[in-house]
């Protein structure tokens, strides 16, 4: 492949045209993209362990997805769904409705990205209940929008500078076992983290107050930070008991993520209210909101919606992508994807003294690099340095956590046993070289 401009030539004019605040992770520029592989526009071929942040699980440019997108376009890419209504939404939803957990009558509203959809269901929520406090937690990201800003967590870099944010806003500690916010240690701990709930329910916000509590069932950004088995089971118990609806914003998690069509199934618990979005519609701009039918349906006509949500498009997208699951068996996939990942990471652990943790669920799973375990001090540089060793010698890997020392894997679901083994080799010998 001859360059018809290369990534250098393509950065120096983004950096007049662009807004800085939009960084990359990588300085290359990508041409194309098939299953798990990237060319960039000098033809480098890169192996991707990122995709897209989560966005990619059936692969880039899947045959049946980009038939969908074209076999729609060519009858009609808009009308707005609130003016003049179509079948690829209301199909979707009956699809969505089915597989969000939850054996109750649900509905569903389509936005377009998962800030949007975060937004709406805290709408939602506090119509539904007539109260207005959010509960959020620690090392949460919920988007970038004021809402999305005011629920996540880490300041810098995505909140610093924006206030002020918005109120009624509660933020209490996740089940981070590995750094335990109350210095205790699971099992004996008996999931203290949870049982904390009630106390936070007088000395932070009152229960009778309280809309809504809204968790990412593995925290992203956050660190891939993954509670323990009884913990979702308690905290939707003591919602329960208070009249407070639980919100599983499942945008990174979701869409066979960890395993599971949503990473909820792993802990048995139905959320009143589930956010869908990235791996959705294989990469084109589409998020839903899923819910019980009767707090979907609390809302007055024209509360919400918007111009693009549900998008005929990317509905088709979405529609493909539930197919690829039933018809290739993709969450199989997924589970024994996520079986090699762990017995790897976990001999990674054994062998190199700066994994201080692994953790995770399926193929959603994370390193957590240490200065000594010890002291659990962030290896942030460390990560960084592995990142871009990875990304010199072809591989696309991610660094996330509120101190950037964990290393994440959201690779394709349909990689090959080639392509990952080649990934793994690639990250192995880099922590090779950060080993002391």
């Amino acid at each position: 492949m001859t360059a018809s401009i290369s990534s250098e030539a393509l950065g120096a004019i983004r950096q007049t045209v662009m807004a800085n605040g939009n960084v990359s992770a990588t300085p290359c520029y990508i041409e194309r993209a098939e299953g798990a592989l990237l060319w960039d526009v000098e033809g480098r071929e890169y192996i991707d362990f990122a995709g897209g942040i989560a966005v990619m699980n059936v692969g880039h440019s899947h045959p049946r997805v980009v038939e969908a997108i074209k076999r729609q376009a060519e009858k009609f890419t808009h009308t707005c769904f609130m003016v003049l209504p179509y079948a690829p939404a209301v199909r979707l939803a009956e699809k969505l409705g089915d597989a969000v957990p939850g054996e109750f009558p649900k509905a569903t509203l389509f936005v377009n990205s998962g800030a949007e959809a975060v937004e709406n269901a805290v709408k939602i929520a506090r119509y539904a209940t007539r109260r207005q406090g959010i509960i959020a937690f620690d090392n949460a990201f919920h988007g970038r929008t004021y809402l999305g800003m005011s629920l996540t967590s880490k300041v810098k870099p995505y909140k610093f500078g924006f206030g002020p944010f918005m109120p009624e806003i509660y933020r209490m500690p996740y089940a981070y076992c590995y750094r335990c916010h109350f210095g205790l240690t699971y099992p004996e701990c008996g999931v203290a983290c949870a049982d904390y709930l009630r106390d936070f329910l007088v000395t932070h916000t009152a229960p009778e107050h309280t809309a809504a509590i809204i968790a990412e069932p593995i925290l992203g950004e956050g660190g891939f930070i993954t509670p323990p088995a009884e913990y979702f089971p308690k905290i939707k118990a003591i919602c329960n008991e208070f009249g407070i609806l639980f919100i599983a914003d499942e945008i990174q998690t979701g869409m066979g993520r960890t395993g599971t069509m949503f990473a909820m199934e792993h802990w048995g618990v139905d959320a009143d209210i589930t956010t869908v979005a990235k791996s959705l519609a294989a990469g084109m701009p589409l998020s839903a909101v899923v819910g019980r039918k009767e707090l979907m349906d609390a809302v007055h006509a024209g509360g919400i919606g918007g111009t693009y949500g549900g998008n005929p498009v990317a509905c088709a997208a979405a529609l493909a992508v539930f197919d690829i699951f039933e018809t290739e068996d993709l969450l199989a996939r997924a589970r024994a994807l996520g079986a090699t990942l762990r017995t790897r990471f976990d001999a990674f652990m054994a062998q190199y003294e700066i994994v201080g943790d692994v953790r995770g669920a399926g193929p959603m799973l994370a390193l957590e690099l240490v200065e000594d375990r010890r002291s659990k001090k962030p290896a942030g540089a460390a990560a960084k340095a592995l990142v871009k060793y990875c990304y010199d010698r072809g591989l696309i890997l991610l660094a996330c956590g509120s101190h950037g020392n964990i290393i994440r894997v959201l690779m394709p679901l349909v990689i090959t046993e080639d392509q990952l083994e080649k990934g793994l080799g690639i990250m192995e010998e880099g922590l090779a070289t950060l080993k002391k």
